[in-house]
């Protein structure tokens, strides 16, 4: 007895040391709208599942997915106030039918001995994962509105359904702050596979990185307006990636294997091509007969659909890199193709043809690793136990939307800084004053926890306050690793900067920011939904209870090294918990503003929408590198324009819209896409900045309508060496200006629904 006593200790030490310490923290989330006795956290063997590779686990974990109160699946429009994580031990799970994950959900594996989610034989349904179901002939959720999701950390093997049988690994048509990491898609290689990996059909995105496909008829099957890749890899697939259609798309890292195929972008409709654009960078392909088909002709429709550049692309055994309609445009071979491209470049000036060989960027040294261009995945912490992290519920804070939790979570940031890891557990938490996250810190959250600013404190526009502020003063040396957590305001916070990032990570390993958004209004615990905010097209009056925020991201002067993937800064323009989405009037002032003049920044799947002056904005800084910058004007614009609420900061580099728009024809006064302002050294591989909407109205955004929506969108002043492959713009009459001359007209740039400029240099 007492040997077995023994035994079972010492096991059950063993299994304390191996756990995940996801699986072994206490979770104490709460979500305070969800209604009493809501969970939050929820591990499916709780809920029945064995994981044991012979049970059918599908019940179990579709009782995992919708326990709680009124989970949003059939029928409802979005929600942030039901939140899951669903968590997944090691095993392996065998699924009879697609499980579909309800609005704001995560689904979550061990990452240290990932899940396997099996597919029976007689499996049925669209993808073992079905993000977003067809119960009629819709999707269930407007694909461009669905937020907050993400899955990471799995296994997804269809080997066991029939070669010869249609079967889809997952379905995940899905748009801003949702992403796939660290998913393996098994299907069968038999040459009469017709499996299928990845579906994506529609959406806004967005974001994957680090997911493996072996064998199937196509590993990834893809369409969405604008989308970040990084590091795929493709085993013995027919084809790699079907392109069916996009904006703008830029993949990174990828490595194609023993494949037919491996990018496929010849989609059409009719004679008109479905691919706007495609970037690939600082990837391989080795023993694939094809590395990239395309449509792209001299006299391809739209003009510039099918454009295409390639960069630091390395071959092994390809015998062909690029083929066209009539054959090989790119011969291969083992060899590195420097840079190639199709489409349209101004080099500042055009529109030039281009077709062939293109001189690559140079890239700073700062700004590159081992393979290309820096990059990192989302840390996860698997080598730390659940004793190295410190609860901010258990430290005092409440997360009820209502308790002022400013001087908990101060306390519980403090603790963590000592070599620990703050655990934010799921909440709103309001805070009446600055939090300071020192050097060292490390903060993940659980299922999207919000830190709200709120009260007097921020609310002079005239003396703007930071939410967050990261590093003491500017130029602070150290590094931060900030993970998987929203902040915003509740009510109006018009003197409110979410972020300060003072922190300078220039040596050694930058500081990152992953899965980290800003969202002002439109969430339950803003009060900024529809009851005080709600549209009002025609009139020009702010109501001053829905100035939302002053600035959502300011990196001062002396801070350099940041990383940031994956983070969504948005003004909302509709209320989530509305059953109609309908739009909302939120004022930002700013988006994100960076005034580095030391630089280093790298920014993976960023966006930044309806902000009142500018969503990006880059000053007296360099060494930039970007992958899809993604933008919207804010709807109610020109009706407010652009100078007002908020009075132009010269200290700022705010843009004087009273001065620089005399002599512009149209809406000029409305916020920049982009603006870059007295720097060097910027690499943007990929953009695309939108304007769809004249005070509510989408009649200005169509080529008929002649894209009137707004004059200027993305503005080059006092500035060197700014390169951009890929530039996207839709609803500006001006594509590009520099130094106040517009350099491109959207109509000689006509793509799919965006114009499109494939390179543009200022040299």
């Amino acid at each position: 007895m007492r040997f077995q006593t023994f035994l079972s200790a010492a096991i059950s030490l063993a299994v304390g040391i191996n756990a995940y310490w996801l699986e072994d923290v206490q979770h104490q989330g709460v979500a305070p709208f969800a209604g009493a006795g809501y969970t939050v956290f929820r591990n499916v063997k709780d809920y029945g599942a064995k994981g044991d590779g012979s049970t059918d686990d599908t019940a179990a974990i579709t009782a995992a997915l919708l326990a709680g109160n009124d989970r949003c699946l059939q029928g409802c429009a979005s929600t942030t106030t039901t939140p899951a994580v669903v968590y997944f031990p090691a095993g392996t799970y065998i699924i009879s039918t697609a499980l579909q994950p309800p609005y704001f959900t995560q689904l979550i594996g061990d990452p240290t001995n990932r899940p396997v989610l099996k597919a029976t034989s007689g499996f049925q349904g669209f993808g073992l994962i079905d993000g977003n179901p067809y119960f009629t002939g819709d999707l269930n959720w407007v694909s461009t509105n669905v937020f907050y999701r993400q899955m990471r950390n799995f296994v997804i093997d269809t080997t066991a359904i029939a070669p010869g049988t249609a079967a889809t690994g997952m379905h995940w048509p899905t748009s801003q702050a949702t992403s796939l990491i660290n998913i393996e898609f098994n299907m069968p290689t038999d040459p009469s596979t017709v499996h299928v990996g990845l579906f994506v059909e529609s959406g806004s995105g967005g974001f994957m990185s680090d997911l493996t496909f072996n064998g199937g008829a196509t590993g990834a099957s893809i369409g969405n307006q604008q989308y970040s890749m990084r590091n795929l890899v493709f085993n013995n697939c027919q084809t790699a990636i079907i392109q069916l259609w996009d904006w703008g798309w830029t993949y990174m890292g990828l490595k194609i294997n023993n494949c037919g195929v491996g990018i496929d972008i010849t989609a059409k409709d009719g004679d008109a091509l479905n691919v706007g654009s495609a970037i690939l960078i600082d990837s391989t392909i080795s023993n694939t007969p094809i590395g990239i088909k395309t449509a792209y002709t001299a006299s391809t429709t739209p003009d510039t659909a099918g454009s295409l550049i390639l960069e630091n692309l390395s071959l092994t055994n390809v015998p062909v890199a690029v083929q066209g309609p009539s054959g090989t445009l790119l011969a291969g071979g083992s060899t590195t193709i420097a840079g190639w491209g199709q489409g349209h470049e101004y080099v500042p000036n055009g529109p030039g043809e281009l077709s062939g060989p293109i001189t690559p960027n140079t890239r700073p040294a700062v700004l590159t690793g081992a393979d290309g261009y820096y990059s990192r995945s989302k840390p996860q912490y698997e080598t730390l136990s659940a004793s190295d992290f410190v609860s901010a519920r258990a430290s005092g804070a409440k997360g009820d939307a209502s308790t002022d939790d400013t001087a908990a979570l101060q306390s519980a940031i403090n603790s963590a800084a000592n070599g620990k890891v703050l655990f934010l557990d799921y909440g709103l938490y309001k805070v009446t004053s600055t939090l300071s996250i020192p050097a060292g810190t490390k903060i993940v959250g659980e299922g999207y926890p919000v830190i709200m600013a709120q009260g007097s404190f921020f609310g002079d526009m005239s003396n703007p306050k930071p939410l967050l502020q990261v590093g003491a003063t500017s130029g602070t040396a150290g590094q931060v690793e900030l993970s998987d957590f929203v902040v915003g305001t509740q009510g109006a916070a018009p003197g409110a900067t979410l972020i300060e990032w003072n922190l300078a990570s220039s040596s050694g390993t930058p500081s990152g920011m992953w899965d980290v958004h800003a969202r002002v209004g439109g969430f339950s615990g803003s009060n900024l939904q529809v009851a005080q905010c709600v549209k009002q097209p025609g009139s020009s009056a702010i109501n001053s209870a829905c100035i939302g925020a002053y600035m959502l991201m300011h990196v001062t002067p002396q801070a350099s090294g940041l990383y940031m993937e994956n983070t969504w800064f948005w003004t909302a323009d509709h209320d989530i918990e509305d059953a109609s989405n309908t739009q909302i009037t939120v004022y930002s002032g700013r988006g994100l503003y960076i005034e580095s003049t030391v630089g280093t920044f790298w920014l993976i799947g960023t966006a930044v929408e309806h902000n009142a002056l500018y969503n990006y904005q880059f000053a007296n800084t360099k060494n930039v590198f970007a992958s899809m910058f993604q933008t919207e004007t804010p709807y109610y614009q020109p009706t407010p324009n652009a100078l007002t609420p908020f009075p132009a900061v010269a200290s700022l580099n705010d843009p004087d819209f009273t001065t620089s728009c005399s002599g512009v024809a149209g809406n000029c006064a409305d916020a920049w896409g982009l603006r870059i302002i007295k720097s060097t050294d910027f690499f943007i591989y990929g953009a695309g900045h939108y304007s769809f909407f004249n005070n509510y109205s989408t009649d200005c955004s169509t080529v008929e309508a002649g894209e009137t929506c707004q004059s200027r969108i993305v503005s080059i002043e006092s500035s060197s060496n700014i390169n951009i492959y890929g530039l996207n713009t839709i609803g500006s009459l001006s594509m590009i200006d520099r130094d106040g001359t517009s350099l491109a007209k959207w109509s000689d740039n006509v793509n799919t629904f965006a114009s499109n400029i494939m390179l543009f240099r200022t040299g």
